[in-house]
């Protein structure tokens, strides 16, 4: 009777034992092991599995070492602490924000731009956010800004190195859906950009409707300036306008001069040819600041040439690592690869690449690296155990049924990764929750677009749940950007340095109530994703379609003109050899005896 009540409840008393776990405090990651192992040792106990059951695990583990793919997680990473660890972040907020100072709202829009610019470069969260809060923080709350915008802006900005490429959310969906890294940095390209587009709009409108919450810099504070007392900004637009022109033109030649060079047979993909033409026009104004400098020729404003030499080479770094893994050349290890050695020449440019920045890097890297495979080594033995008692089947059945199809299944699961954002960290959803819904999503999302591929609805899907895990950040009582810009905002009442003003405390409710808006901004991307998919599948590239019944038949033909006429093509010999393929793979050979077993 207890065996019968076991194998019915298996699944969901497997969940129940998992909770328990997460709720002691105990590390997810062993976490996740012990409640495998322990419910696959119960089950076979009684019975509901073979002893071998864990025979094919060992396999699984060595695969996730094998995989060349989890390489660009510390490779980004590498790259991120060595660029926000080598003074980057505080060069652009004091550049960014002399040149949107002078506006209403400037410097919160500025804070989105640099925060949009760390997103694509550190990717981490942590660093992002501390950077912001300790630089742009004090500033805002000297000249008068609203708390609850200063702080709701620094922390939302920080979250979006979960949205932007090079994300390391976006490898580990990637790796979890079974998708290109490249297909997914192409998907989450423009979404994300119209999410840095929302935030700044926000700025905009609160500065029109409510100016006292946002003031201006005010003239003193303006530190760029040229001998005749003019801003520079003049000479800064023109600089732009020129730098516009050049990339409009590349564009237009790109598509010719790359087709040519890699002798291609489909036409450039729109991101591609956004992304380098973006990278030609950063190089072309990098070289005009560096003539300017050297001849003293005085064509570009002091303000102008600190924007470029600030802004324009991790522009370039990141431009030539997405512009590489997406024109194929380099895969997202090798861009990874090649980001962290531009990195590495950035800070060694700026001469604050030392032997104390390198142990700093090398260590954050490795912990963090070993943190992310633990928790994937975990989460793959507990799937093993959950697969084995067909959970998967459990939960397809759950959502199949559900009203709605696949926009209620959209609806429920973002839901639930919401729910679960407020409580747990993002790469335990990303290890613990996708790789359960992955299969559902794969039979259900491909039919809810006509036209729409498997592996281009497996992309939508995962931009839609990194969107969302973005708000993992934000929302009480456990977002982590919430508790980073604590940890640097003034707890006490402190004399500000520059205005001598006495400036109160930051609270922990303003910092709560800052994230609210920006937490209904993101949803309201995440709605907008899914309202319309095309955002993120129409800068996929489409893979050759081949007709397989027109392939078999070829095949055939080509067997019969090289046998003669004389000899007949054995079908038989041509199918595939699925038992001697389950007798070389033990996964294949596990799965058939316990099919056999259940029988």
């Amino acid at each position: 009777m207890e065996a019968t009540f076991l194998a019915q409840h298996f699944v969901p008393i497997m969940f129940a034992g998992l909770f328990v776990l997460l709720l002691t405090g105990f590390p997810v990651a062993f976490a996740l092991a012990a409640c495998g192992l322990g419910f696959g040792f119960i089950g076979m106990e009684a019975g509901l599995f073979p002893p071998s059951l864990f025979q094919a695990l060992p396999l699984r583990i060595f695969g996730i070492m094998q995989n060349d793919t989890l390489l660009a997680i510390p490779f980004f990473t590498f790259m991120g602490i060595i660029l926000q660890k080598s003074g980057m972040a505080e060069d652009l907020l004091e550049t960014v924000g002399q040149v949107f100072g002078p506006v209403r709202g400037g410097v919160a829009i500025a804070v989105i731009l640099v925060g949009a610019l760390l997103a694509a470069t550190t990717g981490v969260v942590a660093a992002a956010v501390i950077s912001m809060g300790l630089i742009s923080l004090p500033i805002m709350l000297r000249y008068g800004y609203s708390r609850v915008i200063a702080t709701g802006t620094i922390t939302a900005s920080g979250t979006l190195a979960q949205a932007i490429p090079p994300s390391l959310v976006l490898i580990v969906l990637a790796d979890q859906l079974g998708r290109s890294v490249g297909d997914m940095y192409a998907g989450a390209l423009l979404p994300g950009l119209l999410l840095v587009g929302l935030y700044v709009l926000f700025i905009v409108v609160v500065a029109i409707f409510k100016p006292a919450m946002v003031p201006a810099l005010p003239e003193e504070a303006r530190i760029y300036r040229e001998a005749n007392g003019k801003s520079g900004h003049v000479s800064l637009l023109l600089l732009l306008i020129l730098c516009t022109v050049v990339g409009y033109v590349w564009s237009t030649f790109h598509d010719g001069l790359m087709t040519a060079w890699l002798e291609r047979t489909l036409p450039s993909p729109d991101d591609e040819i956004v992304i380098m033409s973006m990278t030609v026009a950063s190089l072309v104004a990098l070289a005009l600041a560096i003539v300017n400098r050297l001849t003293g020729l005085g064509l570009l404003s002091r303000l102008a040439e600190q924007v470029t030499f600030v802004l324009m080479p991790p522009l370039i770094l990141i431009f030539l690592v997405l512009g590489t893994i997406f024109l194929g050349v380099a895969t997202p290890t090798e861009g990874g690869a090649m980001g962290a050695l531009g990195a590495l020449f950035l800070a060694l440019s700026r001469k604050r690449l030392d032997k104390k920045l390198m142990n700093q890097a090398l260590e954050n890297t490795a912990k963090l690296a070993s943190f992310v495979l633990f928790i994937l080594i975990g989460s793959t033995v507990f799937s093993f155990t959950f697969n084995a008692a067909d959970g998967h089947i459990w939960v397809e059945h759950l959502f199949l049924d559900m009203p709605g199809g696949a926009i209620g299944f959209l609806i429920v699961v973002n839901i639930l990764i919401f729910i679960l954002g407020c409580f747990i960290d993002f790469f335990e959803i990303a290890f613990i929750v996708i790789p359960i819904l992955a299969p559902v999503a794969e039979k259900i999302l491909p039919g809810m677009v006509p036209g729409m591929t498997a592996d281009q609805a497996m992309i939508w899907f995962g931009v839609i749940v990194a969107m969302n895990l973005q708000t993992s950040f934000l929302t009480p009582p456990f977002g982590f950007a919430l508790f980073y810009l604590r940890s640097v905002a003034p707890k006490n009442d402190y004399k500000d340095r520059i205005s001598g003003e006495n400036i109160p405390a930051v609270k922990t409710s303003e910092i709560y109530k800052g994230s609210i808006a920006y937490i209904i901004l993101q949803l309201i991307m995440v709605a907008t994703i899914i309202a319309f998919p095309n955002l993120v599948t129409g800068g996929l590239k489409e893979g050759v379609k081949i007709d397989a019944d027109a392939a078999f038949e070829q095949m055939l033909n080509q067997a019969g003109e090289d046998s003669g006429k004389d000899d007949e093509v054995n079908l038989d010999d041509m199918k595939p050899a699925d038992d001697a393929a389950a007798e070389e793979d033990p996964a294949k050979a596990l799965e058939a005896e316990m099919k056999a077993g259940k029988k």
